[in-house]
């Protein structure tokens, strides 16, 4: 099991999900706002804004909430965000990215770059690593949603690439391009997904140690507090054994 796949395992082992919820929403909220102000407030019209309000939706996030945030991109007061990414290295030479909206560059900067030299990593320049990940969206779906055969030709009809169905439910995968148009297709034929987003999964992984694997949690946990925030992925693996160490911490 690959990096930030295994620290989203670790915080749900350690019951960690709900206290979070509260900023997921808030955070889901921003990204609905910058959508809705970049174009217009109604999502028939504006991909992103649609990709914005299925990721939340399939959080569960309330209808109100949703609202609110198209709302307050109309108003002439509401903040101005950017997208931005920054690239480092945590220990054990493990590449992570860090996407962020902000509304204060300088802030949000300073926050990263203190997150990663407090841990023992460093911040490199946009590019320094991203080569080693893929862009692609991914849409989950719960055991109960179909057959794995199902699921698989559902997929394919909707533009994906790939799915993949196990214990735990159905991954689908899709080009970054294409996920808006395949989340509403599967949404139309197999209802609300579980989660629909754009991640970075690694194509070159590193495996650390119990000690390294500790520092990597405590920076992803770090950069993961701060309000500005959005997502982090690092392509690091642990065995078995190491998990289970962190788990037990």
């Amino acid at each position: 099991m690959a990096g930030h796949s295994q620290f989203k395992n670790i915080m749900h082992r350690k019951g960690k999900q709900d206290a979070a919820r509260a900023k997921a929403f808030t955070k889901l909220a921003r990204e609905i706002t910058m959508a809705a102000k970049s174009g217009s407030p109604d999502p028939g019209m504006n991909p992103k804004l649609r990709l914005a309000i299925q990721a939340a939706r399939a959080e569960n996030m309330p209808k109100d909430n949703i609202e609110r945030a198209i709302k307050k991109a109309q108003g002439a007061d509401a903040d101005t965000f950017e997208s931005v990414r920054y690239e480092g290295y945590a220990p054990g030479g493990v590449a992570v990215i860090v996407e962020a909206l902000t509304d204060n560059r300088n802030r949000t900067g300073a926050a990263v770059r203190a997150a990663f030299s407090k841990h023992g990593g460093n911040l490199g320049s946009t590019g320094s690593v991203s080569h080693m990940f893929d862009h692609l969206g991914e849409i989950r779906y719960a055991t109960e949603a179909g057959s794995a055969d199902d699921i698989l030709e559902a997929a394919i009809e909707a533009g994906a690439d790939d799915a993949a169905s196990d214990d735990s439910g159905h991954l689908i995968t899709c080009t970054f391009d294409n996920l808006g148009s395949a989340a509403s297709a599967l949404e139309e034929k197999l209802g609300a997904a579980e989660s629909v987003k754009a991640v970075w999964r690694p194509n070159l992984s590193t495996e650390v140690d119990e000690d390294h694997a500790n520092s990597i949690l405590k920076l992803i946990s770090t950069l993961e507090d701060d309000d500005d925030v959005q997502n982090v992925y690092a392509n690091f693996e642990v065995s078995e054994e190491v998990l289970s160490k962190l788990t037990a911490a």
